[in-house]
C-alpha cells in the first residue's frame, strides 16, 4: 500500500510531529508499505498528487494539521486519512469548545471561565477578580488551541496571574481559566470508529511536578503507570467517561482522552487529543503495548480504521 505520512508543519509542536512521523514511517516500512514522508508546506498538494497515496497517515500535531484544516484539504482531494474528520478535529483542537460540549452533555469536566484578548484588555482587573472569586488559587491558565501543554500555566500566587494570562495570549486570541483539582492525572487511549475500544488506562507521574512539554518528551522525567493506582470502580468510571467523550465529539480512528481524578475518586475530562503523539515516550503506544499491540501493529490498525467506510 502507498502511504504518505504528513508531519512537521508550522505549529509550535513541529519537533514532536517530526518525531511522531519518523516513528510511524519506520513502522509502516517495516510492514512492507511504500512510504513517503511529507513535511507540511505550501507544496503539500503537489507532493500528494505526485505520490498518489492510498491513504495519508496524519502525524501533524497542532494547527493546521489537527484542527480540521488539513482534514478538509484531504477531503477535497479525495484521499482517505487517519484520525478524526473535520468537525471532530476542529472541536477537540479548541479546549473551550470541547469543555462547553462536555458540560452540555453532562460529562464531568473542571469548572472553567474564558475571555478573548479584547475582553481581557478592556477589563484586566475585573477578569482577575472574577478568576480569584469563582475559581480561587491554584488555578490553571491555558491557551485553548495549543497541545503538549504549550501555553499552560499553573498559577499559585495572585501576583503570577497576569503573567500567565499574557503568556497564554501569546499563542491564542483568547484564554481559559480552569479550576485546579488535586488528584492523579490519567489518560485513556482509544481505538476505533463506530465501536471504540478503550485501551488500558495510564497514570502519569511527572518528576518535575508538572507534566509539561519537557516532562512529556524527555525520557526519565515522567512515569507511565499501568494500571493507575486507583480503585477498580474509579478506573471503570474513567474508562466509561473517556469512551462517552470520544463518541460525543465524533472522534474516529484513535484519540487520547486526558483526565484528572479529583481527590482520587472523581474522574473529570480535561481535554481530548485527536492526533496524539506517537513518539518513543508517547502515551498511546504505551497503552497499546499494555493491550498486547506492538507499535507496528498499532500503526497498521490506525491505517485500517482510516479505510473503513
Amino acid at each position: 500500500m502507498k502511504i504518505a505520512v504528513l508531519m512537521g508543519g508550522p505549529s509550535s509542536e513541529r519537533e514532536i510531529s517530526l518525531k511522531s512521523g519518523a516513528a510511524v514511517a519506520a513502522a509502516l516500512v517495516s510492514l512492507g508499505h511504500e512510504v513517503m514522508k511529507i513535511d507540511l508546506d505550501e507544496e503539500v498538494v503537489a507532493k500528494l498528487k505526485a505520490f498518489a497515496p492510498d491513504v495519508v497517515f496524519n502525524a501533524l500535531h497542532g494547527r493546521p494539521g489537527e484542527d480540521g484544516s488539513v482534514q478538509g484539504l484531504l477531503e477535497i482531494l479525495g484521499i482517505p486519512y487517519t484520525g478524526s474528520r473535520v468537525l471532530a478535529s476542529a472541536i477537540t483542537m479548541d479546549k473551550i469548545m470541547t469543555k462547553r460540549i462536555l458540560s452540555q452533555a453532562g460529562i464531568p469536566t473542571p469548572v472553567f471561565l474564558s475571555w478573548t484578548a479584547g475582553q481581557y484588555a478592556a477589563g484586566r482587573e475585573e477578569v482577575k477578580k472574577r478568576i480569584l472569586k469563582d475559581l480561587g488559587l491554584p488555578v490553571v491558565i491555558k491557551a485553548p488551541t495549543q497541545g503538549s501543554t504549550i501555553g499552560t500555566f499553573i498559577v499559585r500566587e495572585e501576583g503570577e496571574l497576569a503573567t500567565a494570562i499574557e503568556g497564554a495570549l501569546k499563542y491564542d486570541p483568547c484564554f481559559m481559566a480552569e479550576a485546579f483539582l488535586p488528584g492523579p492525572e490519567i489518560t485513556a487511549a482509544i481505538l476505533g470508529n463506530s465501536d471504540p475500544l478503550v485501551l488500558p488506562l495510564i497514570e502519569i507521574v511527572s518528576h518535575t511536578g508538572f507534566y509539561d512539554y519537557t516532562a512529556k518528551y524527555t525520557p526519565g522525567l515522567s512515569d507511565h503507570i499501568i494500571p493507575p493506582r486507583l480503585p477498580e470502580a474509579v478506573l471503570a468510571a474513567a474508562a466509561s467517561l473517556a469512551r462517552q467523550a470520544y463518541i460525543l465529539l465524533g472522534c474516529r480512528g484513535f484519540a487520547r482522552v486526558d483526565m484528572i481524578v479529583a481527590g482520587g475518586q472523581s474522574p473529570q475530562v480535561i481535554e481530548v487529543n485527536s492526533v496524539p503523539g506517537m513518539t518513543a515516550t508517547s502515551l498511546v503506544p504505551d497503552a497499546a503495548r499494555a493491550a498486547g499491540l506492538d507499535f507496528p501493529t498499532l500503526v497498521q490498525k490506525i491505517v485500517d480504521l482510516a479505510l473503513e467506510a
